[in-house]
């Protein structure tokens, strides 16, 4: 099946609803980062996240969410947008744990159980939004329950799962989220602590062939009234005529260094991974190209 995220309400708009299968996107994303097991469930579990925060943006709004906690893994940086568009990376993608105390891969291990969530905002505004939280568990659904609370002061429950198999490779991945809007009944607040409090895992639901949608009806039933519908996707913004322009925009000076020196400059993005190589000819064009020292 592949990947979708779906937006919505319930309960006459007492609820606001998000789920997602992110099983291929992290896949690409343990792919090209060749992140161990453990890496591989945090980088997952932060890009689902913020896949259905940028799902709440609009038009071209996107967003950047920073987890930097003080664990072996460094931080975790994903960009993301309204479209569904998600990019992202570890600081250390070969950090990895023995399984914890229930048996699972130790993601809090690995982030680490002091540091903070950072969100950054594009909204077209002249400066960008920006919200922190500290890290209270480094498992990550928990945090981002706390950023929500703290920072945008919307009552949430958060879940995030991604399963990784004996060979490191992804087998599902996924993630909710659900939101109280204002004038929500207690009933109704009852009866969706006890439906969080008894959901199952969510990559559990998604191994038995559940969909995002379904997935809402396990916490708010079946009025749940789906609104939009992505389809997630890695995409990268980086391209070898940016970093061409970035290169001339360093200055005769440097660009000759470069020549004399190494003969050729490489460039690694970090967010794909991908390496672009400029040779001698293509430096001294730049070098041609360049106005300043």
């Amino acid at each position: 099946m592949k990947d979708e995220l779906v937006r919505g309400t319930a309960w006459n708009g007492a609820v606001r609803v998000f789920a997602a299968r992110t099983t291929e996107l992290v896949a690409e994303l343990q792919r090209r980062h060749a992140t161990m097991p453990t890496a591989t469930a945090a980088l997952g579990r932060t890009a689902t996240a913020a896949l259905m925060m940028g799902n709440m943006l609009k038009g071209n709004e996107r967003l950047t969410v920073q987890v930097k906690g003080d664990g072996p893994l460094g931080q975790i940086v994903i960009d993301a947008n309204a479209a569904g568009e998600v990019r992202g990376y570890v600081d250390n993608p070969h950090a990895h744990l023995a399984s914890n105390n229930e048996g699972k891969l130790d993601v809090a291990g690995v982030v680490g159980r002091t540091g903070y969530i950072h969100v950054i905002k594009d909204l077209g505004m002249k400066e960008p939004y920006r919200g922190s939280v500290p890290i209270i568990s480094g498992e990550l659904a928990e945090d981002f329950t706390l950023y929500f609370a703290e920072s945008e002061q919307t009552p949430s429950a958060v879940g995030l799962g991604v399963l990784v198999d004996t060979d490191g490779s992804v087998l599902h991945a996924g993630g909710y989220i659900i939101q109280v809007m204002p004038g929500i009944e207690d009933k109704q607040l009852d009866r969706l602590e006890q439906a969080v409090s008894a959901m199952p895992h969510v990559t559990a639901l998604l191994a038995q062939g559940e969909t995002p949608e379904t997935i809402l009806q396990f916490l708010v039933g079946e009025d749940v009234s789906i609104h939009d519908w992505v389809e997630p996707v890695f995409k990268c913004s980086c391209k070898r005529d940016r970093f061409k322009q970035t290169m001339i925009s360093l200055g005769k000076n440097q660009l000759r260094t470069l020549i004399d020196e190494d003969g050729q400059a490489e460039i690694h993005c970090h967010f794909c991974n991908e390496k672009y190589l400029f040779d001698q000819n293509e430096l001294e064009d730049m070098l041609n190209q360049a106005v300043r020292e």
